[in-house]
């Protein structure tokens, strides 16, 4: 557990934020940990969604305060959502995360499609052994409901020993087992999209494959990442990080931060050096980067 003072402020969030939509960052997603549980959030959210130049205004949620915050988050701005759900067992969801109930994250799921707070993209790290058993049943959602799937390659994010190459399952077969039941077929991607998307037949909504480990995107990737602590990272696959937060609280001006985030947008990696087949570790988690 951090402390306090190492944390950044959402005044001090908001003064990066309203730099970086001046030089032209125009998309802003709040992740985690878990947003939701940060005092403050609603407020933080408002004074977002008001600052020029900022025209998408996302949030990655667990989901299990959804269903009270949705409203206040629409209200306050708020346009869309991506949900973490790695199983639709109810079972396997309190063990995952030491005895949380999925009810609560369908139903946060139901009251942010009420709102309006859409599209609503459910993301799952694929992971053998724990629910690539699940594949068409998540897939089969889309055919009742108008939401993105979405179905991200395990990485190797933190240095924990649970990664392994074992529990590794490409997009690409993760598509042809679904395949194998259902009949996808591929629509076209947004610019700038970390996902290839596929429709099934008749569904309503559709179906998404993130494959950083497989198929890198990254010509396409244009993210930064800003953590907790204050440190900006280009790369989500490198441990080299910009003490922004030192730069913040030294008095610095808004030029030297523009100057900052210009230059790490040009330090952008081509590429990063993951591949399948290989075992990786780094400093962090994925709860400690934002997702």
């Amino acid at each position: 557990m951090k402390e306090r003072s190492e944390i950044l402020s959402f005044e001090e969030i908001e003064r990066i934020i309203r730099v970086g939509a001046e030089i032209g960052i125009s998309k802003i997603r709040l992740t985690g940990g878990e947003p939701l549980i940060r005092k403050g959030i609603i407020e933080f959210t408002d004074r977002i969604s008001k600052i020029p130049g900022i025209s998408d205004l996302s949030m990655t949620t667990n989901g299990i305060l959804l269903k009270e915050y949705a409203g206040d988050l629409k209200k306050a701005g708020l346009a869309r959502i991506n949900v973490s759900l790695d199983t639709l067992d109810r079972n396997k969801y309190k063990e995952i995360t030491e005895n949380g109930e999925i009810n609560k994250v369908w139903e946060g799921i139901f009251e942010a499609e009420r709102v309006g707070l859409c599209p609503i993209k459910i993301n799952l790290v694929v992971v053998r052994g724990v629910n690539d058993n699940e594949l068409v049943e998540f897939a089969n959602l889309t055919k009742k409901h108008p939401f993105d799937i979405r179905f991200i390659e395990y990485m190797p994010i933190g240095s924990t020993s649970y990664w392994s190459n074992e529990k590794f399952v490409s997009s690409m077969e993760t598509l042809e087992r679904i395949s194998q039941t259902e009949k996808t077929e591929p629509m076209e991607t947004e610019n700038q999209s970390t996902a290839k998307y596929y429709k099934l037949r008749d569904s309503i909504g559709r179906i998404g494959l993130i494959s950083p480990i497989s198929s890198h995107f990254c010509r396409s990737c244009n993210k930064l990442r800003l953590t907790s602590d204050g440190r900006l990272r280009t790369c989500l696959f490198s441990d080299e990080e910009i003490d922004l937060k030192a730069i913040l609280r030294s008095n610095h001006d808004k030029e030297n931060i523009n100057n900052i985030l210009k230059e790490a947008v040009l330090k952008k990696p081509k590429a990063h050096n993951l591949k399948e087949g290989k075992n990786y570790s780094f400093k962090r988690t994925m709860s400690e980067i934002g997702g």
